[in-house]
Order: C-alpha cells, then structure tokens, then sequence
C-alpha cells in the first residue's frame, strides 16, 4: 500500500492488523482520496468514506504517525498527541520538521494506493 501527500511519495510502515487489512481491501480496486484538515497544529484529519474495523488504545503519538480516529478517519501527525486510537502505521522516511514542512502549512490531500 502506498501513501501520497499532495504530490510527496512517503515511505510507511504499516502495522499488520485488522484495520490496515479493511484498509488495503478498500483500495484494493482504485485508489482513495483523502481530503485532509489541519487540527490542533499537530495533525492532519480526514474522513476515509466508510467505518473500518477498530481497537482503539490510549497513544502517545508522534511526527509520522497514522492512525484511526472514530473507525472512520484518519489521521496523519506532525506533532504529538495522546488519545484513544487504532494505529495504521508510521511514515519512516521523513524526520519530524519535513513532516511539520508536509503537513503543517495547510489543508492537504493524502492518496493511498495499491503499489
């Protein structure tokens, strides 16, 4: 499964749940957009279109990582925070202040795709 961030490839490292499985079968036939919203000056929000499956535990988060908020968004993080979730994955090739320069200016748009 691949990730988009506007026009930015991201490298992820996805965990191996139940909620990334309904994921990657959801975008197993075409890709899904994402329309995101900043939120809090440390994450970006957006509604995945339909509920996943969820096993939402108290998270510390950090820079790079994505998770499930509410079974049916997700969230992409810039900075911390701390809240029930189900974890998604984590992008890996991106240090804190290139995912504050991807995600922290703006509404942005996240593709994820079958590659």
């Amino acid at each position: 499964m691949r990730m988009t961030i506007n026009d930015t490839m991201v490298t992820v490292q996805w965990e191996d749940n139940e909620s990334v499985n309904a994921l990657h079968a959801l975008i197993k036939e075409a890709p899904l957009t994402i329309q995101m919203s900043m939120y809090g000056g440390f994450e970006q929000v957006g509604p995945i279109g339909t509920s996943l499956p969820r096993n939402d535990v108290q998270t510390t988060t950090a820079a790079g990582d994505i998770v499930l908020y509410s079974g049916n968004q997700i969230v992409v993080f810039y900075g911390s925070n701390s809240w029930a979730y189900t974890r998604l994955g984590k992008i890996v090739d991106k240090t804190s202040a290139e995912m504050e320069e991807l995600l922290g200016n703006g509404n942005v748009t996240i593709t994820l795709s079958m590659g």
